[in-house]
């Protein structure tokens, strides 16, 4: 007699349990997940979202200049005033991977403008971010841009 684990259809049931498990327990890869972050970003500047925006920086965001987290999220909502069409257009995005820490680079077209199909302002810039994992999630802890055009 074979006893109640040893049965085959015990031990494919218990199989396919544990393989469900493993496969439900399975996170966003980080480098996904990073990116992901980066659209979020993206997003929430389209959106003209300061809080959004605000809601991805690290408490120890430092951004040019020494800007801190709550400059950053001022800056952007003034900008937003200013602006009520704001378009971002990102290039590939080189990633840098670390354990719990990643750069990623890219260039950014930012246009601006109050109304209409022509942005008032345009410009090109070499952004270089810095990211940390915060669990499953990514936070913005810095970030410079240069001018292009």
């Amino acid at each position: 007699m074979i006893g109640p684990m040893r049965h085959p259809l015990h031990c494919v049931a218990c199989l396919f349990v544990i393989v469900l498990g493993v496969a439900g327990c399975r996170s966003t890869p980080p480098e996904e997940a990073l990116r992901e972050s980066v659209g979020e970003l993206q997003a929430a500047l389209e959106a003209r979202d300061a809080s959004a925006i605000s809601g991805l920086l690290a408490e120890d965001f430092v951004g040019p200049g020494g800007m801190d987290r709550t400059a950053t999220r001022r800056t952007a909502a003034m900008s937003f005033q200013r602006y009520r069409k704001v378009g971002i257009a990102l290039g590939p995005l080189d990633i840098v991977m670390h354990e719990r820490n990643a750069t990623v680079r890219f260039t950014a077209a930012l246009t601006g403008g109050q109304r209409g199909w022509l942005p008032e302002s345009g410009s090109v810039y070499q952004v270089e971010t810095g990211w940390r994992r915060d669990g499953d999630d990514w936070v913005l802890t810095s970030a410079r841009w240069d001018r292009n055009l």
